[in-house]
């Protein structure tokens, strides 16, 4: 049987022309990189963190570098991943740091009975596991900043409540930071 690989690159409103573009190529390129993978004798689980390796990489996609900012100008990355065939699952979530959370997220799958780690426990998890923590803001581009710069302006007085609502409140439920901070999600599917 013929193995195919297919790649979805997010969701949202792509701005224009050129973005469309660099966006398609980077599905492609991704897609090889997991049929690659494949045709070389690797599983599924190894494609689809392949393709996703790939696209944390490419700073078009909003995963890994490139990633939409939270209020503090931070990338926070979720990853998630499962296999269908006995429904084991990990993910990762409010990470920071990390090249790669769709690798972090299969360390949590196998090497763990949890299914997700969160925040500075999967950092520390990370850590454990022998993962490089990049340099704070590594991840961050400037088309990130200026995004973030106008989301900024144009909410004026509102998104300084919202930071002092953050602060205020995260002393006492840290989960708040979930809900203010934009979540971000990456969709792979892959059939064979």
């Amino acid at each position: 049987m013929e193995q195919i690989v297919l790649v979805h690159g997010g969701a949202g409103k792509i701005s224009n022309d050129e973005m469309a573009k660099y966006l398609i190529q980077g599905v492609k390129k991704a897609a090889r990189k997991g049929y690659n993978v494949l045709s070389k004798g690797g599983t599924v689980l190894d494609s689809v963190e392949a393709a996703v390796k790939y696209m944390e990489n490419d700073e078009n996609f909003n995963a890994g570098k490139g990633s939409v900012l939270n209020l503090y100008g931070e990338v926070e990355m979720d990853a998630s991943v499962m296999v269908g065939a006995d429904l084991s699952a990990g993910g990762i979530t409010v990470v920071k740091d990390i090249q790669h959370p769709i690798s972090l997220a299969r360390m949590v799958m196998e090497k763990t009975s949890h299914t997700l780690l969160a925040g500075e426990g999967a950092k520390k998890f990370a850590v454990l596991q022998g993962m490089e923590i990049l340099p704070e803001g590594a991840l961050v581009t400037e088309r990130a900043k200026e995004a973030l710069e106008k989301y900024l302006a144009s909410q004026g007085n509102k998104a300084a409540s919202h930071e002092l609502g953050k602060i205020t409140i995260s002393k006492c439920l840290e989960l708040v930071r979930l809900h203010l901070c934009t979540i971000k999600f990456l969709f792979l599917n892959i059939l064979c």
